[in-house]
């Protein structure tokens, strides 16, 4: 491209067409948002007015690294989820629009005003935060592996003003001792020979993050079998997996001794989340 100003809209038009995504020309115009500070808006309003050449090489630094396939989310390093917008990096899995199905089937659940929640992987804390700011008096909590998930879910309710407490633990392990209204949890559920590591944002994401096992169901497995023990009676357990594991998670809800075992889907209509209730009796 030329040294020389650009207009908003040229540039749009040319980068948009260099980038391989099924958003080719918002990618363009969230880049440039993010180097001008002009909204999206203005671009349509003012498509003549100029980028300089201080702003036009920032912007194509940043167009580089995402013809090169680099998210969105990390070259803004924010995504944003429900009504939230969250600090994202690397270190983490990028909050996807598809598990918004999962906290609105949490909202929708028979839970009392002062529920007692936890979001186990909580990454960003996207599912936790978007939970406790839809619901005051619930007392939510969230856990990761990662020590850099948990200073970056941290750092997102200190920014929200959200009082989520986050615990450094793997699932269940280091918890303080406890028992739940609602377990949530995103956990990874991609077989580690998927071909769709390969493709996409997910490239740049922690396999961490993404990989369970041979059938990707290892998290799922250990998560839902121990849940049980963290539940009160009458709670619920409502977990995120594959668009081809719905059966197997819910014969392993099944196996745990859960009831009102059911599967939903998510905004393609893909089974995408299965949940259940701990049996309303003493263990």
């Amino acid at each position: 491209m030329s040294e020389s100003s650009l207009t908003c809209e040229h540039l749009i038009q040319a980068s948009a067409a260099a980038i391989d995504s099924d958003t080719p020309r918002l990618d363009a115009e969230l880049l440039l948002s993010h180097v001008t500070g002009w909204s999206r808006t203005s671009f349509r309003a003012w498509p003549e007015r100029d980028v300089s050449p201080e702003q036009q090489q920032a912007f194509e630094q940043l167009l580089a690294r995402r013809v090169a396939g680099e998210p969105i989310a990390h070259l803004l390093g924010e995504q944003d989820f429900w009504s939230l917008t969250l600090r994202v990096t690397p270190a983490t899995l990028i909050p996807r629009a598809d598990t918004e199905c999962l906290v609105e089937t949490a909202l929708s659940l028979p839970l009392p005003d002062d529920a007692e929640v936890l979001d186990l992987g909580t990454g960003t804390g996207a599912i936790a935060l978007a939970l406790a700011s839809e619901r005051r008096g619930w007392r939510v909590q969230g856990s990761d592996a990662m020590a850099d998930a948990v200073d970056l879910a941290r750092d997102n309710a200190s920014r929200l003003n959200l009082p989520v407490r986050i615990h450094l633990s793997h699932w269940f392990d280091d918890l303080p001792a406890g028992r739940y209204d609602l377990i949530v949890s995103n956990p990874p559920y991609i077989a580690a020979n998927d071909h769709h590591l390969q493709q996409g944002d997910v490239r740049f994401e922690p396999q961490t993050a993404l990989v369970a096992g041979s059938d990707g169901l290892d998290d799922l497995r250990q998560i839902i079998a121990q849940a049980p023990g963290w539940l009160k009676a009458g709670g619920w357990l409502v977990v995120e997996h594959g668009y081809d594991q719905a059966a197997a998670v819910q014969a392993l809800f099944g196996q745990a001794g859960f009831s009102l075992v059911e599967s939903r889907q998510d905004y393609g209509q893909q089974d995408r989340l299965t949940l259940g209730q701990w049996a309303d009796k003493p263990e």
